[in-house]
């Protein structure tokens, strides 16, 4: 059983090397590489595609991932701000919240929530956005981020 991951991880390493733009190949190594347990070989891996695709957002949110997987908390803020300033996106202002969050910087975290909503991340960067405004003491904000997100559901608040 060991070879086929072995094997899959040697066709993925190539098609890498071949691919003209970071892509699905690259993604799909760090996840088998985290999958073996390889953490900090992905993002290694991950932070020498950011080098080689400088300009492309979604080679600094896999950067991201793979420095979350390795526990290395500030690398991956760095890598999804890096990711952000290059295009508005969803998925990294969602997980720089989140990580804002667990630094206890709410105001960051509510800011990047309402960039993840602004992005197209729906009602939940809403939930978020109200959370971390809250927790902020911005009280006044998070009663409006409430209203969307009840506006947008169709559901009562029951925090």
């Amino acid at each position: 059983m060991a070879a086929k991951p072995a094997r899959a991880a040697r066709w993925l390493r190539l098609a890498c090397r071949v691919a003209p733009r970071f892509g699905e190949p690259h993604r799909a190594l760090l996840t088998l590489m985290g999958k073996q347990g390889d953490p900090m070989g992905a993002m290694e891996l991950a932070r020498r595609w950011t080098a080689k695709f400088e300009e492309r957002s979604d080679a600094w949110v896999a950067l991201g991932v793979a420095c979350r997987a390795a526990f290395r908390t500030r690398d991956a803020l760095v890598a999804y701000e890096r990711a952000l300033q290059l295009e508005e996106r969803a998925d990294a202002a969602m997980a720089a919240g989140l990580l804002y969050r667990m630094q206890s910087d709410h105001a960051t975290a509510g800011a990047r929530f309402a960039r993840a909503y602004a992005a197209g991340a729906g009602p939940d960067a809403l939930r978020e956005n109200a959370r971390a405004l809250a927790a902020a003491g911005d009280h006044a904000a998070a009663a409006e981020a409430v209203q969307l997100w009840e506006k947008e559901t169709g559901r009562g608040w029951t925090e």
